[in-house]
């Protein structure tokens, strides 16, 4: 089966690469997310990812840390991610790039937009790092502006739940799951699926979101054939 997106950005949350352990990276989760991006690649997709780092630090539960350094720690633990990702994708044989916002040469490449879309042409998958190298950005906020820098189809956004609620499904049995939405709703039903900034942006650039579940990692591939996944967030345009 084709794909119905030729261009992905795929957000994944650190929290996701450590499975149950809650902390630090499975790697076999590690693996399986890779073998559902080497399946994509095989399809055709042209395949971008940007990692979190909550499974090492997250800046704003950082307590009396001073924010930004405590951002620019959080960036470091997407870098680790990042290196884990690269490392469990060229296990399964794919030509992989990781590049970072803040620049770390011995060990990544520097984010320059043309290389990126080059290597994408190239049929390699990037991993961009350091989220957008600024300290009060989310990497939801990363992902809506890679997203628009490399001009993807879609942003595929890979959570622990299977689509977007009214309220947390986790907690209220009683939760509603979305199929479709616009960045509108989500801005003002303040909803928790990303942070406004990103809603934002991914509105005025017009990249549709496709928010699934991640406990199998399949789903990757599914989400890339266009199959009635998930929930779907789209700004539709002006006539």
């Amino acid at each position: 089966m084709a794909v119905k997106y030729r261009r992905v950005l795929l957000k994944l949350s650190g929290e996701a690469l450590a499975g149950d352990k809650k902390f630090g990276i499975d790697y076999d989760i590690v693996s399986s997310i890779c073998k559902a991006v080497k399946k994509c690649v095989k399809l055709g997709a042209q395949m971008g990812i940007v990692v979190g780092g909550g499974n090492f630090f997250r800046g704003r539960n950082s307590g009396h840390m001073d924010r930004t350094r405590a951002d620019h720690m959080g960036m470091l633990a997407t870098v680790m991610n990042s290196l884990a990702l690269a490392d469990g994708l060229e296990a399964q044989g794919l030509d992989v790039r990781v590049q970072t916002a803040i620049e770390m040469q011995q060990i990544a490449e520097p984010y320059i937009r043309s290389k990126a879309v080059r290597h994408l042409e190239k049929g390699r998958v990037i991993v961009f790092g350091c989220g957008t190298g600024s300290p009060f950005f989310s990497t939801d906020t990363a992902s809506s502006l890679r997203a628009a820098e490399i001009d993807a189809d879609i942003m595929l956004k890979a959570t622990m739940v299977d689509g977007v609620y009214d309220k947390d499904p986790h907690q209220f049995p009683d939760a509603v799951k979305f199929d479709s939405l616009t960045f509108q709703d989500v801005l003002e039903k303040e909803l928790a699926v990303m942070d406004g900034t990103a809603a934002a942006m991914f509105r005025d650039t017009h990249i549709p979101v496709l928010v699934f579940n991640l406990r199998n990692p399949e789903n990757i591939v599914a989400a890339v054939q266009g199959e009635p996944i998930g929930t779907i967030i789209k700004e539709e345009l002006s006539k």
